[in-house]
């Protein structure tokens, strides 16, 4: 569970540039639910995952994952309750080792390791059976870089690192963005398997107004740091791209195009 409460992001604090970019927002996604978030450039949405992983500071509220108040820790000590994959391809994994070293390394995430502990035999074995089931040939190629990879290859492989470790919450910062449609397509499937499979909370965060509304089982909007628009199946399921648009412009009583949220 992520449970978010009265939670304020404060930037440039007392200085004339000082921007609050997430405002007293509360917000709790349950137990293996798939919740999107959109909004327009700006709205707070990467501050507020920012902020639930622990690499924004907080100026007021509190953060709660899988039951236990982690307001005050740094990321390195989330990093074992919550995965995350970033928007960048070239984030999240260390291109100059091998694709096993990353993935065995993430296996151990949150966990005191050693580089020898983490490419074991019987690690070794898990990795190359979760490669596998890819099915794009790269449980041969497993003493490759990283960073030999293309964008596609590696999101799909960040995915798989996101769920080696016993983690059930994942964030995704618009995971997708970077990629050419054909990958994304793939990837955005793998991520609604990948969520069924392992039971996991995921927060996506998406300028898509398409997959907010396709992917998981609930749309959060935020606009300015605020939550404006919270929608669950099954209503969600009955509206369209042209309906989120126009229940945003409601919600914020002023005048939105679809070009300002970068609906696609």
């Amino acid at each position: 569970m992520i449970s978010v409460e009265n939670l304020s992001v404060v930037f440039n604090k007392g200085a004339p540039l000082e921007r609050r970019a997430v405002k007293d927002v509360s917000l709790i996604i349950a137990d293996k639910e798939f919740c999107c978030v959109i909004g327009s450039n700006g709205a707070g949405k990467s501050t507020l995952l920012n902020a639930i992983a622990g690499d924004a500071p907080v100026e007021a509220g509190r953060i709660v994952l899988s039951g236990e108040d982690v307001t005050g820790w740094p990321a390195e000590r989330r990093a074992a309750r919550v995965a995350r994959v970033f928007q960048d391809p070239l984030t999240g994994s260390c291109a100059q080792l091998t694709i096993a070293e990353n993935l065995a390394i993430a296996a151990r995430r949150g966990m005191h390791r050693g580089f020898a502990d983490a490419v074991s035999r019987q690690r070794m074995r898990g990795v190359y059976e979760r490669v596998a089931e890819l099915d794009i040939g790269l449980e041969m190629r497993l003493g490759q870089p990283m960073g030999s990879l293309s964008g596609g290859q590696r999101q799909a492989l960040a995915l798989v690192m996101a769920t080696l470790a016993p983690s059930s919450v994942v964030l995704l910062d618009e995971h997708t963005a970077a990629l050419d449609p054909a990958n994304a397509e793939f990837v955005l499937e793998l991520t609604a398997t990948l969520a069924r499979r392992f039971g996991l909370t995921v927060l996506m965060v998406t300028h898509s107004m398409r997959q907010a509304l396709d992917l998981g089982t609930r749309t959060v909007m935020l606009h300015e740091g605020e939550i404006v628009f919270d929608v669950r199946d099954p209503e969600r399921r009955a509206l369209t791209v042209e309906d989120l648009v126009s229940r945003f412009r409601k919600a914020r009583g002023k005048e939105f195009s679809e070009d300002r949220l970068l609906a696609s």
